[in-house]
């Protein structure tokens, strides 16, 4: 990755956060059954991981247009396998929109992959920070995996 960074809105940043937020603030009124006894329990560590990731993401993913899609190279498998992992994420949250929504549903993973809806948004934004070969956004993202993934984490095992 590189230090040079172009400075502008993007667009596929924005089409991302859209897709992470909208099931999200859906999910505020359809939390999981007992969740807020889960909550308080979450580790404050990870708790400032997480917080400092999500603005550190956003920001970063709006900011740089080294995101938005150019013309075609190696490089663009980056963005179209991310771009999969975030229809994935939506695919996770329709089924846990359909289930009971309990606490185990909201846990499970998809095809393999652990607490999906904190690891796909992760990976995805991961691979955006690839293929914008943004260090920046590379970082932000480990911040956010570290405090997201091991907040829920956390929360699995405590229902396990």
């Amino acid at each position: 990755m590189r230090m040079e960074m172009n400075f502008g809105f993007s667009y596929v940043g924005l089409v991302f956060l859209v897709m992470l937020l909208v099931p999200n603030i859906i999910w505020a009124k359809n939390q999981p059954k007992d969740y807020d006894k889960y909550v308080v329990n979450e580790n404050k560590v990870l708790l400032g991981f997480e917080r400092i990731g999500e603005v550190a993401v956003s920001c970063v993913a709006l900011i740089i247009s080294d995101f938005n899609i150019k013309a075609w190279s190696a490089w663009s498998w980056w963005l179209i396998i991310a771009f999969l992992i975030m229809i994935l994420y939506e695919a996770y949250w329709i089924r846990y929109f359909r289930s009971d929504r309990t606490m185990k549903d909201f846990y499970r993973g998809i095809l393999g992959i652990p607490v999906a809806g904190a690891t796909l948004p992760v990976i995805a934004f991961a691979l955006l920070a690839v293929y914008g070969k943004n260090i920046i956004l590379g970082a932000a993202v480990l911040v956010l995996g570290i405090g997201h993934i091991g907040i829920h984490l956390l929360h699995r095992k405590e229902i396990e």
